[in-house]
């Protein structure tokens, strides 16, 4: 695990201390890197996770949850295709 430290100095107790709060938060991850900002009372913690997977959009179409279409039929794919799309005006 790497711990960057910027803004002021703290100590080796301290910096475990974020460890273990970030550990606590999440007990099934590993901790790659920590990233302390310290800006007088305040602390910014950034961090990331080893094998850490990332996002992948959701969506629901024509009743079914998919990530991606390349595993629908010809019918399926028709509907996706034949779907009248809605804009959102804001």
């Amino acid at each position: 695990m790497k711990i960057n430290v910027t803004g002021e100095h703290i100590s080796e107790e301290e910096k475990q201390g974020y460890v273990k709060y970030v550990q606590e938060k999440y007990p099934d991850k590993q901790i790659a890197t920590l990233n302390l900002n310290i800006n007088g009372d305040f602390v910014d913690l950034d961090y990331t996770f080893e094998n850490d997977v990332p996002f992948e959009r959701i969506r629901r179409i024509t009743g079914y949850l998919v990530g991606t279409l390349d595993r629908f039929n010809d019918g399926k794919r028709a509907e996706e295709r034949d779907r009248v799309k809605h804009d959102v005006i804001v």
